[in-house]
């Protein structure tokens, strides 16, 4: 899983049209201020072992989140961080798994939708901290 990680003042985006993956979502739209938006890329390896990509990422979002001080997270599928994309029903699995475990550890969470094309708004902090990537093996 690779993860560009990006502290926010706000991220915005809309669905605007699905994919022939696309998973069915009345949820369209969203809008965090004082976030970190995680831009999230599902790998062929990580379909050797979802839960433990998961348990993995949850770990490292979380200590990211703590050094920030932040307490929100946007989950933004963008499959083009590699050139190995895992199949869509993985990569779902593993952002929904992401989503929950962010929840649990009482972290404010929206999940854009998977398979879809968005448009979107960002407007990164832009301090030494601000932009991190990720690789979660």
């Amino acid at each position: 899983m690779r993860i560009l990680s990006i502290h926010a003042d706000r991220m915005w985006y809309h669905a605007t049209k699905q994919t022939k993956f696309a998973e069915d979502t009345d949820e369209k739209d969203g809008d965090m201020t004082e976030c970190v938006v995680l831009f999230c890329c599902i790998e062929q390896l990580d379909e050797r072992n979802p839960a433990q990509v998961v348990a993995s990422a949850t770990n490292n979002v979380l200590s990211r989140l703590a050094k920030l001080k932040v307490d929100k997270v946007v989950i933004y599928p963008y499959a083009h961080l590699t050139s190995t994309l895992g199949s869509p029903s993985c990569a779902l699995t593993i952002l929904k798994g992401l989503e929950e475990s962010l929840k649990r550890a009482s972290i404010e969470v929206i999940r854009a939708p998977f398979g879809w094309y968005k448009e979107f708004s960002i407007h990164a902090k832009g301090h030494p901290l601000a932009d991190l990537s990720m690789t979660i093996c």
